[in-house]
């Protein structure tokens, strides 16, 4: 079996990321790792990244994304993909649009289409690119 599962850098806002995940998507933190926990046979990092998080693991529904403050010199930077949530209720699927949105950019608005009850595309607040789908069900 293999899983393919988003591994997010948040370029020293981790923490943040985390946090906002839980609020706006009920987000479950499973693990968690901060630089100043490595085995000490690791090379030390800087005394101001002691605390920022080396790896975390999250899950979002039913799916699990990682995440790390990675290289904190360097600015965010995601291009070529997008995360997509698809949920069965329209209500749900706008709350996660909502919420991803809070502080965000939003590309394309809540709404039906041809093929959705409801979608949007936004960019959040941590630059991560986002699209919430409620599929039309087939006649």
């Amino acid at each position: 079996m293999q899983q393919v599962q988003p591994y997010l850098t948040f370029y020293g806002r981790c923490e943040e990321a985390l946090a906002f995940y839980q609020e706006k998507l009920g987000a479950q933190v499973l693990f968690q790792m901060r630089f100043d926990e490595a085995p000490k046979d690791m090379p030390p990092c800087a005394p101001e990244h002691a605390k920022k998080i080396m790896h975390a693991s999250f899950q979002i529904g039913s799916s699990i994304l990682m995440g790390s403050d990675g290289d904190m010199s360097k600015p965010a930077s995601y291009s070529g993909f997008s995360i997509s949530i698809t949920s069965d209720d329209v209500a749900a699927g706008e709350k996660a649009f909502n919420g991803l949105a809070d502080g965000g950019k939003v590309g394309m608005p809540w709404q039906p289409t041809f093929w959705a009850l409801g979608f949007g595309m936004v960019t959040d607040k941590f630059g991560v690119p986002w699209m919430v789908n409620v599929e039309r069900p087939r006649e």
